[in-house]
């Protein structure tokens, strides 16, 4: 894969939420999953729990993937630790806990995969969240490894890793374009942009290479779509689960 000009060469095919449609997502177990099936590179949010330890969660709220009340921001990791996060995907996942950002980086070290850590801060810890898991990250991941990139919705989390860990990779993630995206890339000092998969047109792609980023598109599970945004120019395709990609995915033999 020809290296892109800002610095960061993502792979085809990138794994969601560990693989969220074969394993419960944001676990220890998606993340060997995602590893077992091939994938080089998967996805996780990474979120704090009241008492600021990085943890592998998405919502706010606890209860759709632990079926418990209250917010990941008002709950100390000494109880989320101990939280099921896989009974609500299948009984065979029964047990499975919520995962530290350092148990995660253990398996990832483990498993040989990248990461591409979301940051998702509960509102008004943009900032902290950032300096919370890059502290780890910085503390655990080997000096002669690729680092991991770093990702957000959040701006002010992506400006954060650039004065935190500036020679990390960075990517802003977007639902919708922003009228002024170069800008603001070009101000984060970004790597890569990450957008929606229905946003993703080829004029969109040739812009975003032109400007020197590398381009991801998320949730793609279905091979028609994976192919289509892959010939209209995007560099990657972040997806639930690669086997539903049909030839897009080409795992190693």
């Amino acid at each position: 894969m020809t290296e892109p000009p800002a610095g960061v060469a993502l792979p085809r095919v990138m794994g969601h939420r560990g693989v969220a449609a074969l394993a419960p997502e944001n676990t220890l177990a998606g993340l060997r999953e995602a590893a077992r099936l091939g994938l080089s590179w998967v996805e996780f949010d990474v979120m704090l729990t009241r008492d600021a330890v990085p943890v592998l969660f998405h919502d706010e709220t606890l209860r759709r993937t632990t079926g418990r009340p209250g917010r990941m921001a008002e709950t100390d990791y000494a109880a989320v630790k101990d939280l099921d996060a896989g009974a609500w995907f299948h009984p065979d996942f029964a047990g499975t806990p919520v995962p530290s950002l350092e148990q995660a980086v253990e398996v990832l070290l483990a498993e040989g995969l990248r990461p591409n850590v979301e940051i998702k801060p509960t509102p008004g810890r943009d900032v902290e969240t950032v300096e919370r898991a890059l502290a780890l990250l910085k503390a655990l991941w080997p000096a002669e490894q690729p680092p991991p990139l770093i990702s957000s919705f959040s701006l002010m989390s992506v400006a954060a890793a650039r004065t935190l860990a500036p020679d990390w990779p960075r990517a802003l993630i977007v639902d919708g374009i922003p009228a002024h995206w170069r800008r603001t890339l070009a101000a984060l000092g970004c790597a890569s942009f990450h957008v929606q998969h229905r946003r993703g047109s080829a004029a969109l792609f040739r812009e975003v290479r032109a400007a020197g980023y590398a381009v991801a598109c998320f949730t793609v599970n279905r091979e028609r779509r994976a192919r289509t945004l892959l010939e209209r120019g995007a560099d990657c395709v972040i997806t639930d689960d690669p086997t539903r990609l049909g030839a897009v995915w080409q795992p190693p033999s």
